[in-house]
């Protein structure tokens, strides 16, 4: 793989040693004199007693963020876009990366990150090595983890008031929760050179940093472009905010139209996953509480057999890929898309043994995949689809495709191999499943179950949304050459097949979706990242976002497919409900809609127990946006 310089410089921002970054977000300091000059601005903003009360707080808590970070090796994924001018868009993709790895943060955060000569490669996993320290090998960078980890942690080694100044700005509630915003700047004199420059909010109850924003002080011979970075944490347990996003982006100061020269988004997730044991071959497990019922059940048949082989395959890629970190645990919405896939069978007068089941993919690449009878999309595949309209049929039409595609895989059989049914076969570490578990069909299977598909959306009640799904793919054409790693998928089926004329298997509905026209604001194929689902990053569970609806002003705020700026609406941790306590009344007509209140249709029955003639798809709805 071959990367030119800007795209050097575009990771070595995000990754390099604090020492290299300098500026706060907002501001261009010069640092030297400029920089003591700031420091007396804020001195003579004297704090109250409650401000500087909450500040001590605020240095106890993060000392307990980075204690409780230490016994993590949660999930990293970063993903970078490094940008160029456009006119008529003003700016628009011009390449792009896709990191992954599990980070084993005890040996990543380092208790003398600011000592010369501290940047040595060391505290991660052997199998993903890919996602920090690969970085250095194939950009040739000399990286630091110091970079990569204060944006987590502002300074793991000298966050207190010995090493910095803070002024207070403003009181300010961040969703729910009530925050005070500081500025920070590092003491001269106190080993300044790569410490946190910039904002920190911290919520008034407890003395919690929240989210911080800005950058690392450097030397003015270090400096040569301003880099910023945009913080965010999520309260995950009672007391305990843990990091959850951060947004980065570095700007063209020759750039007259202000184009950012790239914008990256960095999320973790996966707190609660483990180590994986050495000795896991070894353990064995007794089973607790069984009750034999053996002479209550029915023989089984050779075929029964057979698709009961195949089920047990299945379920263990799928447990095991849920404990690697990388399906989201079920959802909801995987039931409401599991309502859209078993109807798409029913409207096609179709049964299967099983009925459909759907999982979400938490990583960003554009896929999809069939695990037996467990469809699994990406959540960027989801996000990028969801566009608002007032019946929400787009939405609904684009869904619909997407899950028709992997359904013309399950209806023609083409299976997962049946060796995962053996529990010795999945016994490998969580950080080397990319390679371990292959799960993308043949070209054959592929072109296959794409005609399937387009058969199965002929359905009277489906073939309206073709045209949805048509127009998001001339989109995604019209962006597929720079976006390569978005559209490469990992470990499942890409959209695209591996030609010069990037067409897709559903090539078909390509004409079905009118004339892609970016100026008309009445259109929108695409919309950007994150746009519909976020998720906790201590259960890795899914959740659909309540935005607010912004009307389009300018053909440049469509952005498909792009990167965006994290705002998360922060909320109090609450303890979970009991699901064997009563549910609560719930009022007539409660159900959640869809961006347009639209209703979707959804299997009552499963196609298993019902026959087709005899299903009625009942009314169902998408959660709200």
């Amino acid at each position: 793989m071959t990367f030119r310089n800007k795209t050097s410089v575009a990771l070595l921002m995000a990754f390099v040693a604090a020492s290299t970054l300098p500026a706060m977000a907002g501001a261009v300091p010069v640092f030297g004199k400029k920089k003591d000059k700031n420091k007396d601005v804020m001195s003579s903003r004297k704090l109250t007693a409650a401000q500087n009360e909450l500040i001590d707080k605020s240095i106890v808590r993060e000392k307990d963020v980075i204690k409780a970070l230490k016994e993590r090796t949660p999930l990293v994924e970063t993903y970078i876009q490094n940008m160029r001018p456009d006119k008529a868009l003003i700016q628009v993709p011009e390449s792009d990366q896709h990191f992954l790895g599990r980070v084993d943060f005890d040996k990543v955060i380092d208790d003398d990150t600011y000592k010369s000569g501290g940047g040595q490669k060391k505290g991660l996993f052997k199998q993903s090595s890919s996602f920090l320290t690969g970085l250095s090998s194939v950009l040739r960078l000399n990286f630091h983890e110091s970079g990569f980890v204060q944006m987590i942690l502002m300074d793991s080694n000298g966050f207190d008031r010995q090493h910095y100044a803070f002024g207070f700005v403003r009181n300010e509630f961040l969703g729910s929760v009530p925050t005070s915003v500081f500025d920070v700047t590092p003491i001269s004199g106190k080993r300044s050179v790569g410490r946190f420059f910039g904002r920190i909010w911290i919520e008034r109850n407890n003395g919690n940093v929240v989210r911080f924003n800005g950058d690392f002080a450097g030397s003015e011979q270090t400096i040569s472009e301003y880099y910023h970075f945009d913080s965010w944490r999520t309260n995950v347990q009672p007391d305990l905010w843990l990091p959850t996003a951060f947004y980065v982006e570095e700007s063209d100061p020759r750039s007259a139209t202000k184009t950012l020269k790239f914008k990256a988004i960095n999320h973790i997730w996966g707190y609660v996953l483990k180590v994986p044991n050495k000795d896991a071959e070894n353990t064995s497990l007794d089973v607790v509480g069984a009750t034999d019922v053996s002479n209550d059940a029915q023989d089984v048949s050779p075929l029964g057999a057979q698709r009961e082989w195949v089920k047990e395959a299945e379920d263990n890629v799928v447990e095991r890929l849920f404990q690697a970190g990388l399906l989201a645990a079920p959802s909801d919405f995987d039931k409401t898309l599991a309502d859209l896939a078993n109807n798409i069978l029913i409207y096609n007068g179709i049964q299967l043994s099983r009925p459909i089941r759907v999982r979400t993919l938490l990583t960003e690449p554009l896929e999809s995949m069939a695990i037996g009878n467990t469809i699994v999309l990406s959540k960027s595949l989801i996000d990028t689809t969801a566009i608002v309209t007032q019946d929400g049929a787009q939405q609904m039409g684009n869904l619909n495709a997407v899950l028709a595609f992997q359904l013309g895989h399950v209806v023609l059989g083409h299976r997962l191999d049946t060796k995962y049914a053996f529990s010795d076969s999945l016994l490998f570490p969580s950080t080397s499943v990319f390679s371990k578990i292959p799960m993308h069909h043949t070209d054959a299977d592929n072109t296959a179950a794409a005609k399937k598909a387009i058969e199965l959306l002929s359905a009277k009640e489906l073939v309206d949304g073709q045209q949805y799904f048509g127009l998001y793919l001339q989109q995604l054409q019209q962006r597929a050459k720079p976006l390569h790693a978005l559209t490469e998928p990992m470990i499942g089926d890409g959209l695209m097949k591996d030609d010069k004329e990037h067409s897709f298997w559903l090539q078909g509905l390509v004409g079905k979706g009118g004339k892609l026209d970016q100026a008309n604001l009445k259109q929108q194929a695409a919309v950007p990242l994150s746009s519909f689902l976020r998720y906790d990053p201590w259960t890795d569970q899914v959740i659909t976002m309540h935005a607010a609806f912004e009307p389009l002003l300018m053909a440049a705020d469509k952005m498909p497919f792009e990167v965006e700026p994290v705002y998360i609406k922060l909320s109090y941790y609450k303890v979970p409900v009991d699901p064997g306590a009563a549910p609560a009344p719930a009022a007539a007509g409660a159900a959640a809609t869809n961006p347009g209140d639209a209703t979707v249709p959804a299997a009552s029955t499963p196609a298993d127990t019902a026959t087709p003639a005899a299903a009625q798809p009942t009314g169902q709805s998408l959660p709200p946006q």
